[in-house]
């Protein structure tokens, strides 16, 4: 019966953009440039952002409340012959950080990783993720890794929720690398004009990109019976 594969595709989707708590226009929330865009726009400029930026890619991987995205934007616009550069240096950072975020997540979830999620406001997320991690393993850290899902709480709570650790890292990478080298090249590619076009139309982008994962997943996953 060949609508298994197709229902199965949609159900992930619907759980995943609950999850999200997507309304509306699917606009990905870069409201936080505005709050931090001139400091961080002068921190990209400093003699030590590179060391700045790696600092801010491992640590937001799980206690950090500033999505890197910010710092990486601001960083390529400044120099986007090094935008390879930056992005690799991101990507790497946010998976280190990730093993840290899901050693916590296992060996101090109610002493640390729940209070962490709960100051940032995160608590919101935790029942959705923890029932996309329990029927979709892989497939929701790598979509929550990369859309606007806090990564943080995709590390932290693949720990408590004892993810298998290699198919948490192997689908961290993939989502990492992609998202990271995909924001350099949107603004390696449009310079000062990358702000607005991401502020637009990333979401939907990464989203979109997701559920093609997600019906290519689900047609291997499930195949089609005759």
């Amino acid at each position: 019966m060949q609508s298994r594969p197709v229902n199965n595709v949609f159900h992930i989707s619907n759980s995943f953009l609950n999850t999200l708590r997507v309304s509306g226009p699917m606009i990905l929330n870069f409201t936080f440039i505005d709050r931090w865009y001139e400091s961080v726009k002068q921190m990209a400029r400093h003699k030590h952002a590179v060391r700045a930026l790696i600092l801010i890619a491992f640590f937001e991987s799980f206690i950090f409340p500033v999505p890197t995205s910010v710092m990486l934007i601001s960083m390529v616009q400044s120099d986007r012959t090094k935008a390879w550069r930056y992005a690799l240096i991101c990507s790497i950072a946010s998976v280190g950080g990730a093993v840290i975020g899901y050693l916590i997540g296992w060996f101090a979830y109610e002493t640390f990783a729940l209070p962490v999620l709960e100051s940032m406001g995160k608590a919101d997320k935790i029942d959705g993720f923890k029932g996309m991690v329990d029927q979709y393993g892989a497939l929701a850290v790598f979509g929550a890794g990369l859309t606007p899902f806090p990564f943080k709480v995709i590390t932290l709570l693949s720990g408590a929720l004892k993810l298998n650790f290699v198919i948490f890292i192997l689908a961290s990478i993939v989502a990492r690398f992609t998202q990271f080298f995909l924001v350099s090249a949107i603004v390696w590619k449009f310079g000062e004009g990358a702000e607005a076009l991401i502020k637009k139309h990333f979401a939907k982008f990464t989203i979109g990109f997701f559920l093609l994962v997600a019906v290519g997943w689900a047609i291997w996953h499930y195949g089609y019976s005759s």
